[in-house]
């Protein structure tokens, strides 16, 4: 097989900047293009009184009679709130619902996929047929047949998200109330001139089904509070911002509730002004200890992405890139990504996690696995089509060929595929806090929040910023800096880090629009980590002017 990376080490080395969370918007009407609105059985008047089981059964009947080896069905009601205020004004309130069916069929060992709105029993089967028909056109004579790793049938599933509040119950003037009287809490510092704040949620009704004879249903929700205070300085000759406040989480309104947003929004909007004040860096090498509010975004850059097999594989190679992991027989077991006490924890199953699911996109039951073990690359995020790649691997360390439960559609109107779990540096064996590691770090700079970021096709080279920047001299913080960005190469990187936080020091952040495919998805996904300090990084200033 040829890849794209082969293609990409033949005709030169491209670039790319990789679209992060908080840089994507949501896809607010992807179905639009395929009705307005669903149909109903006759009978029939909402998606709860929708009889699921039945249709899903004859979307399977209908793809086997059309020649189906095996097919999945996915029936789903996907919801998006977004309220968005900018000091006392709501700017912008938007409610998005879509409904409808997706349905994969494998025929000759080749994928076709189809989508209906169209939500009866005729419907469905005709929609099933053309996933089929796809399927028989998308054959190419001599390629290696798609092969699907099994997993176990669970006939009557269900689950749902960690949350007790549903925010689609709660009015929107209640959300709007709360943004606005955090707003003016910010603006009574001097010199805060600006202050946005939104709240968004996402609530998915999944319902799948298989050949296998799985029939899962779940419920899932996910919340997010972003929120900006920017300062101005009197001359205004500068500006600064304190954003990315509230990480999102797989969790409901209760979580926005206990963010108490109006207790801090003076304590943001303050370190907003503090910015304006703080000392430009120096360039140099530094130690840097890192938060984990701004760790986890360097761990799904450097680690998330390279080590999803599709894109180390070259499958990703049009969509910011392929991966320096990579090709997998000359990595895995081999490859030093970091220090012997680094384990990166792939998890589907952590409570709060933004792609915590009880069963992915292919029936297969969330699990937690090792994507690096005691600082070596020990697996890569699969479905059930790629565990078979790795057949080898498997058999070497004597495990099953199995899927890690990686696959994921954004919408029931689109394929799924291998989507990035939630990827975690597991805490260090000794209780160590953030402040312990400072109190241990001679020289350095503390890095606190997520900020902009730059990094290459191979997840490679990078640079990252932040949200604040404290100098630390012996051991204590003894200011604020600004202008702050540090340069790496991933393995040089990691393999610096030389202390971690202890377990009551774990924390996740999370990204909610995370890009990835073609025709493109947005997946949400959260990463939890300790702080941790990595010696000797290069610290660039990104104020200064040639």
């Amino acid at each position: 097989m040829t890849s794209r990376r082969d293609f990409l080490k033949q005709g030169g080395t491209a670039t790319a900047l990789a679209l992060a969370g908080n840089a994507l918007l949501p896809t607010l009407d992807r179905a639009a293009s395929l009705g307005a609105s669903p149909v109903y059985p006759r009978g029939v008047h909402a998606f709860e009184e929708l009889p699921i089981r039945e249709l899903l059964a004859a979307a399977l009947a209908a793809a086997r009679s059309a020649g189906a080896s095996w097919a999945d069905a996915r029936i789903g009601r996907y919801r998006q709130n977004f309220v968005v205020t900018r000091e006392r004004q709501i700017i912008n309130v938007v409610d998005t619902d879509s409904i409808g069916i997706g349905i994969r069929a494998l025929v000759n060992g080749a994928w076709g996929f189809a989508a209906s709105q169209t939500l009866t029993p005729d419907g469905v089967a005709a929609a099933a047929r053309e996933a089929a028909a796809i399927a028989k056109a998308n054959a190419i004579p001599g390629a290696p047949p798609v092969v699907l790793a099994p997993a176990p049938a669970y006939p009557d599933a269900h689950w749902k998200s960690a949350y007790t509040i549903d925010p689609f119950d709660i009015p929107i003037e209640q959300k709007a109330d709360l943004l606005i009287r955090a707003n003016a809490e910010a603006m009574k510092v001097a010199g805060v001139k600006f202050v946005n704040s939104s709240m968004f949620f996402v609530k998915e009704d999944r319902n799948y089904a298989n050949t296998d004879g799985s029939v899962i249903t779940q419920t899932v929700i996910r919340s997010w509070l972003p929120f900006a205070a920017t300062a101005v300085s009197p001359d205004f000759s500068d500006f600064q911002v304190r954003t990315n406040v509230v990480q999102p989480a797989g969790r409901g309104y209760e979580y926005i509730q206990a963010q108490d947003i109006v207790g801090n929004a003076r304590k943001w909007g303050e370190e907003a002004a503090e910015k304006l004040k703080a000392k430009p860096v120096e360039v140099g090498r530094y130690d840097l200890v890192l938060h984990p509010t701004h760790l986890w975004l360097t761990i799904h850059e450097s680690i998330g992405h390279p080590t999803e097999l599709d894109r180390a594989m070259g499958y990703e190679a049009n969509y910011a890139g392929t991966s320096f992991v990579a090709p997998p027989e000359k990595v895995l077991g081999q490859l030093k990504y970091g220090p012997s006490f680094m384990n990166i924890q792939g998890d589907r199953t952590q409570e709060g996690g933004c792609a915590t699911i009880g069963w992915d996109d292919e029936g297969v039951k969330a699990e937690s696995f090792l994507i690096v073990k005691d600082g070596v690359l020990n697996d890569y995020q699969t479905s059930r089509e790629q565990a078979p790649w790795l057949a080898w691997w498997y058999e070497k360390q004597g495990k099953p060929v199995r899927s890690h439960g990686c696959s994921n559609a954004d919408n029931w109107s689109s394929v799924q595929f291998q989507r990035m779990p939630n990827v975690s540096l597991l805490p260090g064996s000794q209780e160590r806090s953030y402040e312990d590691v400072i109190a241990a770090t001679d020289r350095g700079i503390a890095i606190v929040g997520d900020g902009s970021f730059s990094i290459d096709q191979q997840r490679y080279n990078a640079q990252f910023g932040g949200q604040l920047f404290y100098e630390i001299r012996g051991g204590r913080i003894v200011g604020m800096l600004k202008d702050v960005a540090y340069q790496m190469r991933t393995p040089d990187f990691w393999n610096a880090m030389d202390m971690i936080g202890g377990p009551k020091s774990y924390q996740m952040g999370a990204s909610f629009f995370d890009g990835k495919g073609q025709p493109g998805q947005i997946g949400s996904v959260s990463h939890g980590c300790v702080p941790a300090r990595f010696r000797n990084i290069n610290v660039i200033n990104t104020g200064r002017k040639a």
